[in-house]
């Protein structure tokens, strides 16, 4: 009854996923199926997982679903999956964003798609919500690529500096929740080195979802009650 009431409350969320991760999902088909139900996806770029087949795979499966494809830029370390901090200075950070997200954007254009939005992976993601410098540095990066920045959006945790960086920059904004990740109380997402910080009960992702566009923030490890305003709800495609 409660999470009954919370969806005749909740506004209209976009739903996003992250793609083009996994060269099993995309052939066997899991990831077609999953696209029928987000409406936008953010596709890897090569660097912290993908190739030029992959990507033109996820952006000619995502025309087909109809839904919004953005470019998923992370540190260039397969090894780690782009999960693993690197000490890397701005003008490195934004050479390696222009680089992956140029990547992404010739296989859309020779199909004929347009990237809509740009969402940092991993580690790189992470990081910018701590560390203004390497915001700004994925900022300058894409607008390297699209000048025109107001067109293109980016997209980063609800209620962070990093958010701020990127609007300060021209972007239009994504203020990101997740279905699927514990969130700490100070409005932090729960480090992956503990066993919760993944939510894996299907009901519970649902729950939290529904909290999150009803209005009614996240349940945090430790019980605490955390407001959440975003635009945009991710599902880990993994």
């Amino acid at each position: 009854a409660r999470l009954a009431g919370s969806i005749v409350r909740m506004k209209r969320m976009d739903i996003n996923c992250d793609m083009g991760e996994n060269a099993g999902h995309v052939a066997g088909g899991t990831q077609e199926a999953l696209m029928r139900l987000v409406t936008s996806v953010n596709i890897a770029c090569g660097a912290h997982a993908g190739d030029e087949a992959i990507m033109r795979a996820t952006i000619e499966q995502a025309m087909r679903a109809g839904v919004a494809i953005g470019a998923h830029p992370g540190y260039e370390d397969r090894a780690n999956f782009g999960r693993v901090e690197l000490a890397l200075g701005a003008e490195k950070i934004a050479a390696s964003v222009e680089r992956q997200v140029r990547a992404l954007a010739r296989v859309a254009d020779a199909c004929g798609a347009k990237i809509a939005h740009v969402k940092p992976h991993g580690a790189l993601y992470n990081q910018a919500v701590g560390d203004r410098g390497i915001a700004r540095a994925i900022a300058a990066g894409v607008a390297r690529w699209r000048g025109d920045v107001a067109m293109v959006g980016l997209a980063g945790p609800a209620g962070v500096a990093m958010l701020e960086e990127f609007r300060a920059a021209g972007f239009a904004v994504w203020a990101e929740a997740f279905a699927d990740r514990r969130y700490e109380a100070d409005g932090s997402l729960r480090s992956r080195r503990f066993d919760d910080a993944l939510i894996r009960d299907p009901a519970e992702a649902a729950a939290q979802v529904a909290r999150i566009a009803g209005g009614e923030g996240v349940i945090a490890a430790g019980g605490a009650i955390v407001p959440m305003e975003a635009q945009t709800i991710c599902v880990h495609g993994d």
